[in-house]
């Protein structure tokens, strides 16, 4: 498959987005090196941030399109919870919120001068259901919406929106219970959370397309084929996010009625720049 340049693709026009997902406050630590047994490692870097698949989706979308996107999400009502949502509105996102009496979910990520990373998650993922008072109705009139995060009847309120687009991550339970056809299903192939095992993909309908990422081996989508990484502009940092860019770019370009090809090339891109910064978001380095 032919990735093109940034320079080839169509004019994006100002799509109207949203992501229903997840959050998670993530302290990010540059490190000397990655934790090993009995050894002291020393972190030169610290970041805090509200990260995870669904904000990092959504705040990508926002930088695409170059104007708000809509975060559908849960927080728990603590202080990490109050921080996130001030902060992804501070990042260019409309946030929606379900409160939960449960603490947010946090994380730690930790990359090394090679750009290998390591993360712990602390606490369970919260996520948005269709019960939950908030502006379901309103995806009806979205050109596309892509999902990290919710519960199957939340899917099918999804599936309203022009293109819709979800991640693995989402669950094979849910997906099964959901029973909706995706415009996409966009995941890591080097992550085993994220993988689909073949026998599954036939208990749900098949995704008009499937991607599987290969990090720096660019990927592979059904259909389509192999495709490349786009090279680097400037030396690697941190992976962190890679992925996610990725499939925000994916979903603006199907979303603007691109072909696979260009949706691809596009994702490639996003994911190349975002190796290039330490934390998800360009303004953190």
């Amino acid at each position: 498959m032919k990735i093109f340049e940034l320079g080839e693709l169509p004019h994006l026009p100002k799509l109207k987005l949203a992501v229903v997902g997840h959050v998670e406050w993530v302290t990010f630590l540059d490190v000397d090196q990655l934790p090993q047994p009995g050894v002291i490692g020393h972190a030169n870097h610290q970041l805090e941030q509200p990260a995870g698949g669904g904000a990092v989706v959504a705040v990508e979308l926002a930088r695409l399109v170059a104007q708000p996107v809509h975060f559908i999400t849960a927080l728990g009502r603590d202080s990490f919870g109050e921080r996130s949502l001030q902060r992804l509105q501070q990042l260019g996102l409309n946030v929606s919120v379900a409160w939960r009496n449960q603490p947010t979910r946090r994380a730690i990520s930790l990359v090394d001068p090679q750009g290998e990373r390591a993360i712990t998650v602390i606490g369970e993922r919260l996520q948005p259901s269709a019960e939950d008072e908030l502006p379901w109705d309103d995806l009806a009139i979205y050109d596309g919406v892509f999902v990290t995060a919710a519960d199957a009847p939340a899917l099918h309120l999804c599936r309203r929106a022009g293109v819709l687009a979800a991640t693995p991550r989402v669950r094979l339970k849910t997906l099964q219970e959901a029973a909706i056809k995706l415009d996409a299903l966009i995941g890591s192939g080097l992550d085993p959370g994220e993988q689909i095992p073949e026998v599954a993909l036939s208990q749900f309908p098949e995704p008009q397309l499937r991607i599987a990422t290969s990090g720096a081996l660019g990927g592979q989508s059904w259909p389509g084929g192999r495709y490349q990484a786009v090279p680097l502009k400037s030396p690697l940092l941190d992976t962190y996010g890679c992925g996610d860019s990725f499939a925000a770019g994916v979903t603006a370009g199907l979303a603007a009625g691109w072909n696979v090809e260009q949706a691809i090339s596009l994702g490639a891109h996003c994911g190349a720049k975002c190796a290039t910064h330490f934390g998800p978001y360009a303004d953190d380095s």
